[in-house]
């Protein structure tokens, strides 16, 4: 069983595999979710309406969230249910997560608890564009 690398951002997951702890890594899967990358005017059909305040000027009705945010909360549950899947398969022994800073808060909201404790480490960088020999110099010496 090999030990798995996910390295994700809110618009592409990549997961890697290690079949032994000094191996090179060697990409295996990739998740693509090209929503993300649209502008936030994009991703709704029209615009919040104005608050009427007895004050001067008026305050936008949007949500607490924005499309881009529900976008990124989709994408990492969608990542996780394949890590999910995996895990349940028994496809991997540890996993090792690299993802932007506010991605990799998403995904922690999103991991199961059998999938957490297969968490080996973590690393808050967007290292999604890298080639895999640069990937595998964030990560330990032995997997």
């Amino acid at each position: 069983m090999s030990n798995w690398i996910l390295v994700a951002d809110t618009s592409r997951a990549r997961i890697f595999q290690a079949e032994k702890a000094a191996s090179p890594i060697e990409e295996i899967r990739t998740l693509a979710f090209p929503e993300a990358r649209l502008h936030e005017g994009d991703l709704t059909t029209d615009r919040g309406g104005r608050g009427h305040d007895p004050g001067p000027g008026g305050h936008g009705m949007e949500g607490e969230h924005g499309a881009k945010q529900d976008n990124a909360e989709r994408f990492a549950a969608l990542v996780c249910e394949t890590l999910e899947s995996a895990r349940l398969a028994g496809d991997f022994r540890r996993l090792y997560i690299i993802a932007a800073p506010a991605f990799l808060g998403l995904l922690r909201k999103q991991l199961s608890a059998p999938l957490r404790q297969l968490v080996a480490s973590e690393v808050d960088k967007n290292l999604t564009a890298q080639p895999p020999e640069a990937i595998r110099k964030q990560l330990p010496d032995f997997l």
